[in-house]
């Protein structure tokens, strides 16, 4: 039987609006800036690609300026996904990233390395580094 995966929830600052880190979050051009080399959409049908190699994730639930998710196909645990969620402060203003994922035990440093890579290549993307 497969182990189950432990669910991780990391939070970032951004400094941009959540209409415009939305569409970084949730658009084909946004997720290409950052998340992958090249992403397309059919339906609810993303294809994330990298190195040439694609990864198929269907769009489970997206709320415009407030979360977006997706199932990796390929998963076998139903109830796993991976999340964008936008929180804006209501005392600061500031405006948080969310992301929830799912990994496997003795992938979490790794997984947790690889998501900070990736928001500081968003970050850079929006020039909130």
């Amino acid at each position: 039987m497969a182990e189950l995966k432990e669910k991780i929830e990391l939070e970032f600052i951004i400094k941009t609006s959540p209409s415009i880190l939305f569409n970084r979050l949730s658009t084909p051009s946004g997720l290409s800036e950052w998340f992958a080399d090249d992403v397309n959409v059919k339906g609810d049908k993303y294809t994330f690609i990298w190195e040439g190699t694609g990864q198929e994730a269907k769009l489970i639930s997206k709320k415009d300026n407030k979360h977006i998710r997706f199932h990796w196909t390929d998963d076998e645990e139903e109830n796993t996904y991976f999340e964008f969620s936008i929180n804006v402060d209501e005392i600061t203003g500031e405006t948080a990233l969310v992301v929830t994922d799912f990994i496997e035990n003795d992938e979490k440093e790794d997984s947790i390395e690889l998501w900070n890579q990736q928001i500081d290549q968003l970050k850079h993307g929006l020039g909130s580094v």
